[in-house]
């Protein structure tokens, strides 16, 4: 490509689809770029309750729609974090939680860094990562990220929301705003001898052409798959994880609704609940070398209860892994068609927004060459395989031992240079800021997610040395400061009332 596309077609819709479309809208629109979108109405999208993290809103902020707009029509939450109950059986660390950190805990950040520090060299002090956040008093109190009084510091916090309602209400706000709807199905996808894709055929209206695709078509990558012959560089022997089976459950108690998702570990993976305004979407992540679809559904319902009875199992399977180049010739893959890792810690949403957002910024330097479209490929690899080390970590400090597939993941010998360092480093009380400055720097996930998991999974030495007094009573000054703050939050069901009533 050597300018700026007069049209874009996006192929598909969904969350992935309409995100692009509106943030192509929103940034090439005024510039008299053509953004169009055909969707099939004969193929279904992947729609179940799903989570983020705080970019999400960096996102709707930039397009001016409030949180009273989109939430409500989503049945969206307020989302503090995350729980992973069970992926642990340390002594008092069988569960732990990964908050959303905020300048609300500056106070006492670094009595965490110090005592996990001490810990590790020997000293019996008090590490866990529960006690020194608010976003996690919050999430234990059932309160929303919002403050009763303002202007107040606010915590960060991400969402849960219904991705299929999600991707509805962004195709109206799009349309809105002036994207076109196609609503066809893609018969062929036509390659000239450049490698490009030159058009592409139609049942209803013939033949589209456009000088860049984009492609949302999903798992099936209809272009840049199929058509353009770009493969996935499998990430099986790192995380095992290639399934999972989804089943709603009812709110049993509107005036308390949680606002944390819950990660709890099974027998041959882990179970996600996320809290929506109507309903509790649940689902079971798990390998399917290890279970079937039929034994995974069947642990799924006995685990649920009768709050399952009469639900539909929605089953879901990938290959799990990342295309080498996202972005070949005049088609760019965003969404499940650059691939897909696994649902632990809602980073699908990440992805899709990076990538977006990346390849417009990469467009608008105006240079378009083949050195812009390696840049841009690097950094969204760099982007996916930083999140692949953090996620694979989950399972390297799981302590379970009732099931092969624990133990499996513990001794896996798989995994990159980066985390192996990150991981020798920690147990060998070697200087850890320095460690993950050097290998993480340029990663999603900063020091304290990682101090956060590592601490909150236990990953200790046997005690060697007394107690100290002064970290015992920062670790007890955090935990009271922490649920004194929280209590100045509205709760999450009062909140959202408030919210949807507007």
């Amino acid at each position: 490509m050597t300018s700026m596309p007069k049209k874009v077609l996006i192929v598909g819709g969904g969350t992935a689809g309409w995100m692009t479309a509106i943030h192509m809208q929103d940034v090439w629109g005024k510039k008299g770029v053509d953004i169009c979108l055909i969707e099939s109405p004969d193929i279904g999208i992947v729609g179940v309750g799903e989570g983020t993290t705080p970019l999400l809103r960096e996102f709707y902020a930039r397009l001016d729609i409030p949180e009273s707009e989109w939430m409500p029509p989503c049945n969206a939450t307020y989302k503090c974090g995350i729980s992973f109950p069970d992926w642990s059986t340390v002594k008092g660390h069988e569960t732990y939680f990964h908050p959303f950190f905020s300048d609300l805990d500056k106070a006492h950040i670094q009595h965490f860094w110090d005592n996990c520090n001490l810990r590790r060299s020997g000293h019996d002090v008090p590490a866990h990562p529960d006690d020194y956040f608010v976003t996690t008093a919050l999430a234990r109190q059932q309160r929303s990220p919002i403050p009763k009084h303002r202007p107040a510091s606010e915590s960060m916090y991400g969402y849960h929301f219904d991705a299929g309602l999600m991707g509805e209400f962004l195709k109206g706000k799009a349309t809105q705003r002036g994207v076109t709807l196609i609503q066809d199905t893609i018969t062929d996808v036509k390659i000239d001898r450049h490698g490009d894709i030159a058009y592409v055929k139609t049942e209803q209206n013939g033949k589209l052409k456009a000088d860049l695709f984009v492609d949302c078509s999903g798992f099936k990558g209809l272009l840049i798959r199929e058509a353009m012959g770009e493969t996935a560089a499998s990430t099986k022997d790192f995380m095992f994880n290639d399934s999972a089976v989804a089943i709603p459950t009812p709110i049993k108690d509107q005036d308390k609704v949680m606002s944390e998702t819950i990660s709890k570990a099974m027998k041959y993976g882990w179970v996600w609940h996320i809290p929506l305004s109507n309903r509790i979407g649940n689902g079971y992540v798990y390998s399917s070398d290890y279970i079937n679809e039929e034994q995974a559904e069947a642990e799924l319902r006995e685990y649920l209860g009768p709050d399952s009875d009469g639900a539909k199992a929605l089953h879901l399977h990938w290959s799990p892994g990342r295309l080498e180049n996202h972005w070949k010739n005049n088609c760019v893959a965003i969404g499940l068609s650059q691939g897909f890792l696994e649902p632990l810690e809602a980073l699908m949403i990440n992805i899709i927004q990076s990538s977006i957002e990346g390849f417009t910024e990469c467009f608008e330097r105006g240079d378009f060459t083949n050195r812009h479209q390696q840049e841009f490929n690097d950094r969204v690899n760099r982007f996916i395989d930083g999140i692949l080390d953090y996620l694979q970590l989950h399972y390297k400090l799981n302590s379970r031992d009732d099931t092969d597939y624990w133990r499996d993941n513990r001794d896996n010998p798989n995994m990159s240079p980066q985390l192996a360092t990150v991981l020798s480093a920690w147990d060998n009380n070697e200087s850890i800021d320095r460690v993950l400055f050097e290998n993480i720097n340029q990663q999603l996930y900063p020091r304290t997610s990682w101090y956060c998991m590592l601490a909150g999974m236990g990953r200790f030495p046997e005690p060697t040395k007394g107690p100290l007094r002064l970290p015992v009573r920062n670790q007890k000054r955090a935990r009271e400061a922490s649920k004194e703050q929280a209590e100045q939050f509205y709760s999450h069901a009062e909140y959202l009332q408030k919210l949807y009533n507007t």
